[in-house]
């Protein structure tokens, strides 16, 4: 028995965007029809699960225009809408969207907001004609290498946090003073003295 995919979606006047959330697939098929038929079919998992879904769009989509990325977590779509024209959702029928279909709120914009792809981040995400794919067997070719996809990220010095931010820190030789009590240095109220470090 095949699994669905989670599936998130946006939209502009002229496009919709529909990310499939499925990291590792392998075999990733996706055939977009002209009367907007989106269906996608791909294996994951350790134990290669089938995953299939079918869409039956809102309206119809430009198939020659439209584009489609597939990376290593998710295989993200470009649909070229044919009218452009805002859609009420992005399913035909009256019935309440899949549970596995949800609106990607990084994606998202209001109708009178809508500028186009305006400031989208698409990452640099090369992207293949779904018009000119084929048999999409070289939809991996674009990928690149991953190596450095870490590179930017640094050491971790600027995560490391002190929980003694705002106290007043106590030298070693105002604690064998005694002239003190514990407290007024954020120590508790323990009376023990802490050995001195041997040098």
């Amino acid at each position: 028995m095949s699994r669905h995919p989670e599936v998130k979606w946006a939209q502009r006047t002229d496009k919709v965007f529909i990310t499939v959330l499925l990291p590792d697939s392998k075999n990733a098929k996706v055939n977009l029809e002209p009367e907007g038929v989106f269906n996608f079919s791909a294996t994951a998992g350790t134990d290669n699960n089938t995953y299939e879904l079918k869409l039956d769009l809102f309206d119809k989509v430009n198939v020659e225009e439209s584009k489609i990325n597939v990376g290593v977590r998710s295989i993200f779509c470009i649909l070229e809408k044919a009218e452009k024209v805002w859609w009420k959702k992005l399913l035909r029928g009256d019935g309440k969207a899949p549970h596995y279909v949800k609106v990607d709120w990084d994606k998202w914009v209001d109708e009178d907001e809508d500028k186009g792809l305006g400031d989208l981040d698409l990452g640099g995400m090369d992207f293949s004609n779904f018009g000119g794919m084929g048999g999409m067997g070289d939809m991996m070719g674009g990928m690149g290498g991953m190596g450095d996809m870490m590179g930017g990220m640094g050491g971790m010095d600027e995560f490391e946090d002190s929980d003694d931010e705002g106290q007043e820190v106590t030298k070693p030789d105002d604690k064998a003073k005694g002239d003190a009590k514990p407290e007024e240095h954020g120590i508790g109220s323990s009376k023990k003295k802490e050995a001195e470090p041997s040098t």
